[in-house]
């Protein structure tokens, strides 16, 4: 796993569409349920992977964007080096156009694993575990996440995602932070 970034999210309790009682609230990387604190993309502030090297960068679009950060949480990313097209596991790297110098939080608490589609191949797209009901049918913890980084490798190859949104699909290690 290598670092990805950061991302405040305003987490959402689990819609009642969602058939998973096991899940309280959604920790995905998608926007689709727990949105993002904001439309950041237009800045050009994120880096390769589409997401901010530090909580700092993020505070700053935040702020241009009059943004408030009240109530959102904050998730620091890592990601699997290889990212799944449908058929095999392909290496992949940030956008070569955008810096990528992600600072590694001291204190992380991981909260599970995640898979995501990017079929644009920039931004994260869709979280198939939250947007495409996959938790109804896969052992997912409380925040819609899978707890191992094996579980979500093994839902991958065993075609979990075919039921999903477009693929490529790449895991991500989901950690809550601090504020500071």
């Amino acid at each position: 796993m290598v670092p990805a970034g950061y991302l405040a999210k305003r987490v959402v309790k689990r819609p009642e569409w969602l058939q998973a009682p096991q899940i309280e609230d959604i920790y995905s990387l998608s926007g689709c349920e727990s949105e993002d604190f904001a439309d950041y993309i237009h800045y050009w502030k994120h880096n390769g992977y589409w997401l901010f090297d530090s909580p700092d960068m993020l505070r700053a679009v935040a702020q241009e964007e009059a943004a408030d950060l009240a109530g959102a949480r904050l998730f620091y990313y890592e990601v699997h080096e290889l990212e799944f097209d449908g058929q095999t596991w392909k290496s992949f790297a940030p956008d070569p156009g955008m810096t990528t110098n992600v600072t590694v939080p001291v204190n992380k608490q991981l909260e599970g694993f995640d898979v995501v589609t990017f079929w644009a191949k920039s931004s994260p797209e869709h979280s198939p575990l939250s947007c495409n009901s996959l938790a109804q049918d896969l052992p997912t913890n409380a925040h819609c996440l899978l707890a191992t980084f094996e579980e979500a490798e093994a839902s991958i190859n065993k075609g979990a995602s075919t039921k999903s949104e477009p693929g490529p699909y790449r895991i991500f290690a989901v950690f809550s932070v601090d504020w500071f």
